[in-house]
């Protein structure tokens, strides 16, 4: 691959979320601090939500990582359960031993035996749901009963909900009202602008192990903008492969134009605008233009000065 190429010791863009590579974007910062000031202050339900591929399971592993001694976690990364599957589930997680013939209320009652015990030792139980949006009704519901165990001052379990936009979907029907108003701390998590695109792929290329010059410029950040429009997952995929490009052409910094071939070998990114100097020529010409850059990759130094130039004006004036 292209490790050696730009002097790095691993993949710098996978799509595996690793805490490793957390770079603190505003949104991500400021999601984690609406977590530890809702969870230190012993609320019920909080909710955070971002479309796909904003970076809600990198926080919510991170979430995870830092929690401290005084909280007992339970993790359910894949929360498509029954009610009886969740609370199966949730004991699991809790190291609650169950019969095979148990019944819910003999559920309910070794599940608050062992939240009791939690709070006896000063500490706090803590449910971690990712992919919420993916809990059945009845098991929200389920969910919500569960959390009805509390002391006369402080709820035994609190729930922490990662999830997409359908999450508030769905918790906004009216059968599901009784858990809308338990939500006292909600966060969505945003896309990233230029600026937080070319300092995270700065921070994980960093990470990864370069010390090399720049390898994305400022203006080769814009083009990503423009073809992920600020999701980190795709501005991921899109540097990944704009690395192999770059590495193929044996240059060691990205051009817009990588990212332009990037964007079109991959579903999610969305299309760069054309140079305006196409729509000035014949479109036999043009045609054949395109197709000439859509098959060479290994375009003279001159020329691919000339195409950065054009296209760095174009990705100004789409600013």
């Amino acid at each position: 691959m292209y490790l050696y190429h730009f002097g790095i010791r691993e993949l710098p863009f996978t799509l595996t979320p690793n805490t490793q590579y957390f770079f603190g974007l505003p949104s991500h910062k400021e999601a984690i601090e609406v977590l530890t000031t809702a969870l230190d202050s012993g609320e019920g339900f909080i909710k955070v939500t971002g479309e796909v591929g904003t970076g809600k399971t990198l926080i919510c592993r991170k979430l995870l990582n830092e929690l401290d001694k005084n909280f007992v976690s339970a993790y359910i990364p894949n929360p498509y359960l029954s009610p009886i599957e969740l609370r199966k589930a949730v004991a699991s997680e809790l190291n609650v031993e169950l019969s095979d013939g148990g019944d819910q209320q003999e559920f309910s009652q070794r599940i608050q035996k062992r939240l009791i015990e939690i709070r006896k030792s000063n500490r706090s139980a803590v449910l971690i749901i990712d992919e919420a949006q993916a809990l059945p009704d009845e098991s929200i519901e389920a969910l919500r009963l569960m959390t009805n165990l509390e002391t006369e001052s402080q709820k035994l379990m609190q729930v922490v909900l990662f999830g997409q936009p359908e999450l508030n979907q769905k918790i906004a029907q009216p059968e599901l009202r009784q858990l809308r108003q338990r939500i006292t701390f909600s966060y969505n998590l945003q896309q990233m602008d230029t600026d937080q695109i070319y300092q995270y792929v700065r921070h994980r290329l960093r990470v990864a192990g370069h010390s090399g010059k720049e390898v994305f410029s400022r203006p080769v950040c814009r083009a990503l903008k423009i073809a992920s429009r600020g999701t980190p997952r795709v501005v991921n995929i899109l540097s990944h492969k704009a690395l192999m490009l770059a590495f193929g052409e044996g240059t060691n910094t990205v051009t817009e134009k990588h990212i332009q071939y990037a964007a079109k070998d991959t579903e999610a990114a969305f299309a760069i605008p054309k140079p305006r100097w196409i729509n000035w020529l014949i479109p036999g010409s043009a045609a054949a233009l395109i197709a000439l850059a859509l098959t060479q990759i290994n375009i003279p130094s001159n020329t691919e000065h000339a195409e950065h130039q054009t296209v760095t004006a174009q990705m100004e004036a789409v600013q």
